[in-house]
């Protein structure tokens, strides 16, 4: 089942159980998809597309969670959690921590880098060799330690 298949078959699920958070979750989800549909007009939609779109979002909503807890607003904390977990749910699975070392351990000998200057060509060859699988931030973070 295509992505945007199944955004809209668990929207129609959440309607049923009337999941309210998870119904609200998945609109706004269709909304950006929507938007950044009409953005790529002429051409298609891909599903890396889509993909951009639901880390666009969940990276959003991590950046809010650390607002709301610096104002110690839980109750938006713990919302904004909610939504990360249901946003995540469309996205391949992560890799762990000693998975993004492997990699950035082979890309770095794939690359010949040797030191910090050279971060742009290894970010950029993990990023296509993880194909969405790790997180971007994590990727640089162990690069930066690799090539320092």
């Amino acid at each position: 089942m295509e992505i945007r298949e199944k955004i809209l078959a668990d929207m129609k699920v959440a309607m049923r159980e009337k999941d309210q958070v998870r119904l609200d979750t998945i609109r706004f989800l269709q909304a950006a998809i929507k938007y950044r549909e009409i953005e790529c007009r002429p051409n298609p939609m891909t599903v890396e597309d889509v993909m951009s779109v639901i880390k666009k979002l969940v990276k959003q909503r991590k950046e809010s969670i650390e607002q709301f807890q610096a104002a110690q607003r839980q109750d938006l904390v713990d919302k904004e959690n909610t939504e990360v977990k249901i946003l995540e749910s469309y996205l391949p699975a992560q890799m762990s921590r000693e998975q993004v070392d492997a990699l950035v351990d082979q890309v770095v000998a794939e690359v010949k880098a040797t030191s910090i200057k050279d971060m742009g060509a290894v970010m950029k060859a993990a990023i296509a060799k993880s194909q969405g699988m790790a997180d971007n931030k994590m990727l640089s973070e162990v690069i930066k330690t690799k090539l320092k």
